[in-house]
């Protein structure tokens, strides 16, 4: 029961914790088409491309909806991919047969990466179990379904919970559930129900108030069309990134906001990058930047200024480089008397000022 990613989001001895770096998890969802070998070629194809875990769904249609035409069992939102379809087919052609699912992760293991899966009945923990399946995932509209995650609780096995639609209340009640039932293995995902999800609705500053209200990981559960909200995730805090995957735009259910196989390592490196650049709370130059110290301004002599001249704006400036007094002194030096020859473009040092020199120490 060990995933050793090697990366931020680690679920090793049945315990998830904080690594190095951002991890993706490859949803295959209904991309396959129904087809067994298109599901392992997206196995292969997402370990060849670096992908940290693979994701698949383990449903029947009977196990999430009803086999009826009454119109409440039809998709009624304007703007989904779905719109006016019935939900018994619908979950029918996206299901990803339990026949395969020994394939499957075999398929995984044999290319060396992880595969974990997304529950929906209670009844099909003791055939993943059977498995040796590492981890579960609760899908949004499964997060209030206490008896589902009070089964999978007792696998002892490390729990991905996504928060889609939920208020702020229901996820405090559902953490509560969580501790009272002793599940300590346990990260939540912000998400966003809407398929494809738009920029507007993303709400990701969400995910460091979440990081702090439940101090756990919180990963991103990613519906959109492209990367900039993976990468948004990441800079408020997300440990991992949950996307979507598909083998073209026009095989699969999900295939519309899912990110093509190969664009993995494109990703990958996106929220690589953005994590790197979150660094840490730090005011001053980085290591690389300090020698572009010297382009900073100071005061530098602009005309030969013989000893005992005074000072003036026609005789001094406040340039680049910065290798002279700072230019906070400026007013401090105009009308003071030099003490000494200096000549056409030298840095202007205490040396050189007379009744200034109580300044040096400052």
């Amino acid at each position: 029961n060990i995933i050793n990613l090697h990366t931020m989001l680690k679920i090793e001895n049945n315990k998830i914790s904080l690594k190095n770096k951002p991890v993706l998890i490859s949803e295959i969802s209904g991309n396959h088409n129904g087809k067994l070998d298109l599901a392992l070629k997206l196995i292969r194809k997402a370990a060849k491309y670096g992908t940290d875990l693979i994701k698949l769904q383990t449903y029947q249609a009977s196990d999430l909806t009803l086999n009826s035409t009454r119109s409440e069992f039809y998709v009624k939102h304007k703007k989904s991919l779905w719109k006016k379809k019935n939900l018994y087919k619908l979950y029918t052609k996206g299901s990803t047969l339990k026949d395969w699912h020994y394939k499957l992760f075999q398929e995984a293991k044999k290319y060396k990466v992880t595969c974990f899966t997304s529950i929906f009945n209670e009844n099909d923990i003791v055939f993943l179990e059977n498995l040796k399946v590492p981890a579960y995932k609760i899908a949004s509209f499964e997060c209030l379904h206490y008896p589902l995650i009070k089964k999978v609780i007792k696998t002892k096995k490390p729990i991905l919970i996504s928060t889609g639609l939920c208020n702020l209340v229901e996820i405090k009640e559902l953490v509560n559930f969580l501790k009272k039932n002793n599940c300590k293995n346990y990260a939540l995902l912000k998400c966003t129900s809407s398929y494809p999800a738009i920029t507007n609705d993303l709400n990701l500053n969400t995910i460091s108030d979440m990081r702090k209200n439940f101090k756990c990981e919180i990963g991103y559960s990613d519906h959109t069309v492209g990367f900039n909200a993976a990468i948004g995730a990441i800079h408020q805090g997300a440990s991992f990134i949950e996307k979507h995957i598909c083998l073209n735009k026009n095989i699969g259910i999900d295939s519309k906001f899912s990110m093509k196989v190969e664009d993995i390592p494109k990703i990958k490196n996106f929220i690589n990058e953005a994590y790197l650049s979150k660094g840490k709370i730090f005011y001053g130059a980085s290591k690389n930047e300090l020698p572009n110290l010297q382009f900073r301004r100071s005061i530098y002599v602009s005309k030969n200024i013989k000893k005992g001249e005074k000072f003036t704006k026609f005789n001094i400036r406040i340039i680049r480089p910065g290798l002279g007094l700072e230019p906070k002194y400026y007013w401090d030096i105009l009308g003071k008397k030099s003490l000494a020859n200096i000549k056409f473009a030298t840095p202007l040092k205490w040396k050189y000022i007379k009744s200034l020199l109580k300044f040096k120490n400052k």
